[in-house]
């Protein structure tokens, strides 16, 4: 049988780094007094942002890295597309939510897109090889 043990450690990383996010926007919801869309608070605004962006790429990368470790993929290789991912993450969501700098932000997105493109060519190699 197959585990996904580098996934799951990875996975329960992203997922408390998600739980996180989603408190953080609950708390500025809470203390702006705004319980729809973003009310054109700025804080706000970015708490949502960072969460979605997480939303939005996190499971694509988890899926493929799943996929890979059920297909026998080196355990290194998926040990440092988890690191990159969860380091891409973070510098993406600090950025948006602490010192807004433009290169934390990039950098976290170039190091995310790497990951899921990384996989995605590495998925397709094992599928045509």
């Amino acid at each position: 049988m197959n585990t996904v043990s580098l996934t799951l450690f990875f996975a329960a990383c992203c997922a408390l780094m998600q739980c996180v996010l989603t408190a953080l926007v609950i708390r500025r919801r809470i203390q702006a007094r705004v319980y729809f869309l973003d009310g054109g608070d700025d804080p706000l605004l970015r708490r949502i942002r960072a969460h979605g962006n997480f939303a939005e790429t996190v499971p694509m990368a988890l899926l493929l890295m799943t996929l890979l470790e059920l297909s026998g993929f080196s355990p290194l290789w998926l040990m440092m597309f988890g690191i990159t991912l969860l380091i891409g993450r973070i510098l993406h969501a600090t950025s948006l939510l602490t010192n807004h700098a433009t290169w934390s932000r990039s950098s976290g997105m170039v190091l995310t897109l790497a990951v899921i493109g990384i996989q995605a060519m590495c998925a397709l190699w094992l599928f045509f090889r």
